[in-house]
């Protein structure tokens, strides 16, 4: 599994340049599907925009799947954000992709950065009673590996 997403990783400049292979005209028309970009007046720029949001979302995924950390839940907000991001560009009726986001990622970051300092909090109270080094707790709050498909099933 590790090598899977080392692979993925390692695509991602691979990934980001698909693109190109997107025509620079207004209205895409394939076999699967028509695409008329209204907005972005080129199907290319579209795809440049959703290229530069969905790789980091990708990356962000693998991360927070990946990580053994106590804190990993906070990477829900970029999580967040990125997908906000991605959902106001198919949005037609939307002209500016990246404005007034953080107002919909508050409810979020609400819950999320509170539980995380809470975390923090017991973190510290514990090395206070209990002599450890900082090390040592964070060892101990760390997530044994499971998998990614483990993981997965476990928010779901």
């Amino acid at each position: 599994m590790g090598s899977i997403i080392a692979t993925i990783i390692a695509a991602t400049p691979y990934l980001f340049y698909l693109y190109e292979s997107v025509p620079d005209e207004q209205v895409w028309d394939t076999f699967l599907f028509t695409y008329d970009s209204k907005n972005y007046g080129s199907v290319f720029v579209l795809a440049w925009t959703l290229t530069n949001k969905t790789i980091p979302l990708l990356l962000m995924f693998i991360w927070f799947f990946t990580c053994r950390h106590w804190w990993y839940h906070v990477l829900l907000v970029p999580i967040a954000m990125f997908s906000f991001q991605i959902f106001t560009i198919f949005n037609e009726d939307l002209s500016y992709v990246d404005s007034n986001q953080i107002l919909f990622l508050i409810p979020i970051m609400a819950i999320i950065i509170p539980s995380i300092y809470l975390i923090r909090a017991k973190v510290f109270n514990k090395i206070n009673d209990a002599g450890k080094t900082m090390q040592e707790l964070e060892d101990e709050f760390k997530i044994k590996p499971k998998g990614v498909f483990n993981s997965i099933k476990e928010y779901f």
